[in-house]
């Protein structure tokens, strides 16, 4: 489609640098068009505040604000929980899975418009473009994409800036905090000003950096424990109070962020090619992360448990790279739905100035004996057969290293 076509645009508003200096720059662009601005909701809090106001103000005819939350946790974060996927080690994808739910929604408010594009603001270095374009591609794969950071002169944020202020777009940043942040009920996000350098350390305890929590020395000198109920590897209650979605995620939150727990600083592979450092507030999945893992020690079989850290690391590689809407990614999600229908149980565990240690795992359906794994006398294990096996098991080495010796004379 040609840009001389396209009357009416639908645009990912979020009230952030990007997206405010998108929609008057989208009508002085492309015709004049009709801007409709949609928001999805996923946790922001107070970032949703003023948004139609201002959206309106800018020039959009209309807002959207879609609750998300609920279906964001169950349908999304819950499934990639399960899977035990974590990017690199250490990201437990809060941006990533939050991009596909969002786009999908804004491409049902541009059927229900019948926009000619839908528009975003990501970067033309950063993963959120591609995690957008592809779950648009997977529900609307003729409709128009718009992505102004590949067609405008600004190169910047501080540029950005300097164009909201000609255009008098009320921000609520200025250069000296100007980090490019992501919120959402499951994390916080930081990076650029000093977290680009990888030598600066992070200034934790500078007066707004944290938002979730508190830095793990400024947490209270007392442990705080905590009882995590899973069922089918879903976390359902904590400390015996059976939650919702929404609250327990909060509650966990909460939890984890007054005991400086799940702060993440990372240089991470970006898709498009190069590395970014970050820094994540991840207070209460790093605690359900951690709960989920131990209850499945005790939970599954060996070879289930092996091979499902196999495919945790290509599922998180997925979820990264904007591949939620594959077959790849729902096949894995369905090998991994099958393996959590014994993780159902509890785990305690001690919170501890951003530390979380063990403090007790139970399951009705654990494979865990202490007849068998005893040190003591039992009555269910013969230690002699141990002999015969190590012998079958070791026969290749044994064999190899035998005829070895004559390879050399």
């Amino acid at each position: 489609m040609e840009k001389k076509d396209i009357k009416k645009v639908v645009l990912a508003y979020s009230g952030g640098l990007d997206t405010s200096i998108i929609i008057p720059w989208l009508k002085e662009n492309y015709n004049n068009c009709e801007v409709i601005a949609v928001s999805g909701d996923v946790g922001q809090g107070t970032e949703l505040e003023g948004l139609e106001e201002k959206a309106i103000a800018t020039g959009a005819s209309k807002l959207y604000v879609l609750d998300l939350k609920k279906s964001f946790i169950e349908d999304y974060i819950w499934p990639t929980l399960k899977a035990g996927a974590v990017y690199e080690g250490e990201y437990l994808l809060g941006t990533s899975f939050a991009r596909p739910i969002i786009a999908k929604e804004i491409v049902e408010i541009a059927k229900k418009e019948g926009a000619d594009a839908i528009c975003h603001g990501c970067t033309g270095k950063g993963n959120d473009q591609v995690r957008f374009e592809l779950t648009i591609k997977a529900f609307a794969p003729d409709l128009a994409i718009i992505a102004p950071w590949r067609e405008w002169s600004i190169k910047s944020r501080e540029e950005e800036i300097e164009y909201a202020e000609a255009h008098n777009i009320p921000l609520k940043i200025n250069r000296e905090t100007n980090y490019s942040k992501d919120k959402n009920l499951w994390h916080l996000s930081h990076e650029g000003l000093d977290l680009e350098d990888p030598a600066n350390e992070p200034m934790y305890l500078k007066e707004g950096f944290l938002e979730m929590g508190v830095a793990p020395e400024a947490a209270p000198d007392k442990p705080t424990y905590v009882t995590i109920h899973f069922e089918k590897g879903v976390p359902t209650a904590i400390d015996g109070k059976e939650m919702g979605a929404i609250e327990l995620l909060e509650t966990a939150n909460k939890l984890g962020g007054e005991n400086g727990i799940g702060l993440a600083d990372l240089v991470e592979n970006r898709l498009v090619g190069m590395k970014s450092r970050g820094v994540y507030e991840t207070p209460g999945g790093t605690i359900l992360y951690r709960a989920h893992q131990v209850l499945e020690t005790i939970c599954l079989d060996r070879d289930t448990q092996h091979y499902k850290e196999l495919i945790a690391a290509k599922y998180a590689e997925l979820v990264y790279y904007g591949q939620w809407f594959t077959p790849l990614r729902e096949a894995l999600a369905a090998f991994v739905d099958e393996t959590q229908k014994t993780v159902t149980g509890d785990v305690k565990l001690k919170l501890y100035k951003g530390n979380m240690i063990n403090a007790g795992v139970t399951s009705p359906y654990s494979l865990y004996s202490e007849e068998v794994a005893t040190f003591d006398e039992d009555n269910v294990y013969d230690q002699k057969d141990s002999a015969g096996f190590i012998n079958l098991f070791g026969l290749p080495i044994q064999v190899r290293a035998k005829l070895s010796q004559n390879w050399d004379k």
